[in-house]
Order: C-alpha cells, then sequence, then structure tokens
C-alpha cells in the first residue's frame, strides 16, 4: 500500500520529497493511516487536529488521542477550538459546510506560517464515490462526475487510490491505534445518507457497484480532461483578453455545438449563474446595450461582442482646471498651452489635440463623464446635439461611453476629449488668443 500511495503521489505530482506537509489528523482510522504512510514514505508532517465541539466528550477525547499520538511520534502538533453551530447559524450555512470552512481556513493558516508545500488530507476512494452520487442528485456537469480532486491548490489527497476496506487492512496489518467517531454511523449528515444508507442499497442490486463506481470515476475524468482542452480551444477562438476587459466573439459563439454549455463554461467563472447564463444566452441577437452582473462582474452585450468587466463602484467625480494650470494627471493628462495667433498658426486635426479660443472659456474649467441628455455643437455644425447620439453614430461601446470624459466650461461642453471639439468654441479669424489641450499618453 505504500508504494501504491507513493505512485499516486508522484503520478499526481501532490508532494515533493522535502518540504513539510500539514496533515489534517482527526484520529480516525483514515487520517491515522494517511499519517503513518507519509512518515513511512519519508515527509516531515506537521500534525493539524480540529476540535469541532460537536461531539461532547468525544471530541475532547479525540484531541487527547491526537497529541499524545504526536508526543509519541516526536511530530510537531497543533490543535484549535471552533464553535463550530455557533458559526454556521452566524453564516446560515450548514454544520458540514461550516467545519469545512473553518478547517480549511486554519490549515492555509498554518501552511503559511511553517511555509509548508501542502496540506494533506484523508480522503479516499471511498469519499470519491460518495462524492459523485450526491453531486448527481443534486445536479451536476462533467466535472462533478468526477469526483474529488487529487489537489485543489495546496490541497492534497494521497489516499484517493485506496479504498475504504484497504485502509482498515491496513489499520489492522500495522496495528494502528485510532478513535472511532460514532457519528459516522449517524445518517444525519447528508453525506452519511449517501454512505450508510444509499450505498447498501445499491450492493443490494450490484454488490461490486463500489468498484463499478470507482472505474467510472476513473472514465470520467479521462473524458473530463479531453472535454476541457475542447474548451479551452474553443475559448482562444471566442475571447480576446485586453487589459482588464475581456471580449467574446457573439458570431463565433454562436457557431458552437451546444451553445449552452459553451455559455457555461466560459461565463462560470465569472460569478454568473446559471439563470443569468440562460439570460444572456437568449439575448446574443437581441439589441446592444443590455447588462447583467455578478457579485464581482459586469457583462454587456454589445454588437459584436460580450464584454466583461470587473464592477467598479459607480463615483461621480468632476475635476477642476484653473487658469494657471499648465498640465494635470487626473482624471487624465492634459497639457495646457497659451499660444497667439501668427502667421505660422494652423489648428491642429488631431483629435488627441485641440485649439480652443481662449476668450470663449470661463474657469474654472471642468473634467467630468457624460450626463444623459447632454448636448454640444459637433464641429463644423451649427445645430446642437446629443452626446448620447453623437456616440451611437461613432459606434462606442457602453464602456466607451462611460469611460469618456467631456471638457465644460461653465455649463457648456467645449470638447469630447479626444473625439470632438465643441463648434462654438473654435478658432475663428477673430480669435487672438489660443489654448492648446494636448492628450498625453
Amino acid at each position: 500500500m505504500q508504494q501504491k500511495v507513493q505512485n499516486y503521489i508522484q503520478k499526481h505530482e501532490l508532494l515533493k520529497q522535502s518540504g513539510k506537509v500539514i496533515v489534517g489528523v482527526s484520529g480516525g482510522a483514515d487520517s491515522v493511516v494517511l499519517l503513518n504512510l507519509l512518515i513511512s514514505l519519508g515527509y516531515e508532517c506537521v500534525i493539524a487536529h480540529c476540535n469541532f465541539h460537536l461531539r461532547m466528550e468525544e471530541s475532547d477525547q479525540d484531541e487527547i488521542f491526537v497529541r499524545e499520538m504526536a508526543e509519541h511520534l516526536h511530530i510537531p502538533y497543533y490543535h484549535i477550538d471552533f464553535e463550530t453551530s455557533n458559526y454556521a447559524i452566524t453564516h446560515h450555512i450548514s454544520i458540514e459546510m461550516a467545519a469545512r470552512n473553518l478547517r480549511y481556513n486554519w490549515f492555509y493558516e498554518l501552511l503559511e506560517k511553517h511555509n509548508a508545500q501542502a496540506i494533506a488530507v484523508a480522503h479516499h476512494a471511498d469519499d470519491s464515490i460518495e462524492t459523485l452520487l450526491m453531486n448527481l442528485v443534486r445536479g451536476t456537469g462533467l466535472r462533478g462526475l468526477t469526483g474529488i480532486s487529487a489537489r485543489n491548490e495546496k490541497v492534497v489527497r494521497p489516499l484517493l487510490c485506496c479504498t475504504r476496506n484497504e485502509i482498515l487492512n491496513y489499520v489492522i496489518e500495522k496495528n494502528l491505534e485510532h478513535i472511532t467517531d460514532t457519528t459516522n454511523a449517524s445518517i444525519d449528515y447528508q453525506r452519511n445518507k449517501f454512505r450508510n444508507v444509499v450505498l447498501p442499497l445499491l450492493e443490494e442490486i450490484n454488490p461490486s457497484v463500489r468498484n463499478t463506481l470507482y472505474e467510472s470515476l476513473d472514465r470520467f475524468e479521462g473524458n473530463f480532461a479531453i472535454y476541457q482542452q475542447a474548451i479551452e480551444n474553443i475559448e482562444k477562438k471566442i475571447v480576446h483578453n485586453q487589459g482588464d476587459t475581456i471580449k467574446l466573439d457573439i458570431e463565433i459563439l454562436k457557431q458552437q455545438i451546444h451553445l449552452p454549455t459553451i455559455m457555461y463554461e466560459l461565463l462560470h467563472g465569472y460569478g454568473f449563474g446559471i439563470s443569468t447564463i440562460q439570460q444572456i444566452t437568449a439575448q446574443l441577437d437581441g439589441e446592444s446595450g443590455k447588462q447583467f452582473y455578478s457579485d464581482t462582474y459586469r457583462l454587456l452585450k454589445d454588437r459584436r461582442y460580450l464584454i466583461i468587466t470587473k464592477n467598479k463602484p459607480q463615483v461621480v467625480k468632476i475635476y477642476n482646471i484653473l487658469e494657471i494650470d499648465k498640465e494635470i494627471t487626473e482624471p487624465i493628462k492634459l497639457k495646457l498651452n497659451k499660444i497667439s495667433i501668427n502667421s505660422d498658426f494652423q489648428v491642429s486635426k488631431d483629435t488627441n489635440c485641440v485649439h480652443i479660443d481662449a476668450s470663449k472659456l470661463r474657469y474654472p474649467l471642468q473634467l467630468r463623464h457624460w450626463h444623459e441628455g447632454d448636448t454640444f455643437f459637433p464641429f463644423g455644425m451649427n445645430n446642437h446635439r446629443k452626446i448620447s447620439d453623437f456616440f451611437i453614430d461613432n459606434k462606442l461601446t457602453m464602456m466607451e461611453k462611460e469611460e469618456s470624459w467631456l471638457l465644460v466650461s461653465g455649463d457648456d461642453i467645449v470638447w469630447i476629449v479626444g473625439q470632438r471639439l465643441d463648434n462654438r468654441f473654435r478658432v475663428t479669424d477673430k480669435t487672438k488668443g489660443v489654448i492648446q489641450l494636448t492628450i498625453v499618453n
């Protein structure tokens, strides 16, 4: 069994031979075997024990047992006490989820404290089978059919290659002392219902169902690896990263087989739930401008792309520019120069540099974002036009509209920065003084 576990560790690259390993030890057979195997294989172990105070005196007896075992083995030992029931009530989650959150948060603290390479926990093949059945009952995609993963970030599971029976046989062979958690026989917890009720019923139908399911897990893992590779290839065609902005090409999206699956795989990582993803999918042929939100991201349906950006707090800011200013750095970099009209003067045709009749300006000037209803007189026109219509005519995306800045004098818009000057502020043959504004990249 030692060789089997070592081969599994090497196959999945779970541990290096050097470096500390935080080992979660409850005192039960699984975790005691995990610790024994890792020590036998030469890994430097640190024991971590959690007292969740869920089983009255038994919880304290477990703690004493693990501490004494650590002393006997001369291995560093750490323990922590949790008020698990109070945590579950406060956070509105199940006892199982509360224990899981508390345990792993603390494990990661120990990992950092000891600069350890990994956190080893004692999940085994039967646990993975139970997870498969639980996922099927709840509803799952292909990922959920792969059971428990051998590695999840820094958490590793070296015993996933071993069945519960193999572990118990190893306990007998090595004469390992351990404790028995009496709640394992209870069906108050969901996992125990699958362990103690569902699986025995399935064994009545197929006595070798555990082996069948374990072999299926291995096949599903292979299937999922192929599936992931296919998704990654599709993603390369559809997804374009531009700094903090992610764009999904709508036309290529619509060409994919089973679009709902592709949409889920591309979007769920940004926190969008299934119902929201279904709404987004239904809008692929809809009008531009529709927006969808997850807790951390916003998705805009544009003409050609689905545009994803991180949610930003809506802050209304106005930046003043004084007459004495020669340069500003917020919210954009601008240089301001006073120019006298002479025979060599030529009006700029560069959208990033404008010449403005200085006599028309009222200070302080202001830089702000556009508001619904804003109007201006586009350069070369004598009629006012809505800024929103100007944006539509120039095919700006919603993101580009929101990132546009307006230079304002009094109540009048002077310049849509980097895009169009207002005709009322242009340089004419009557202009004597000119202000040159240049965007600095």
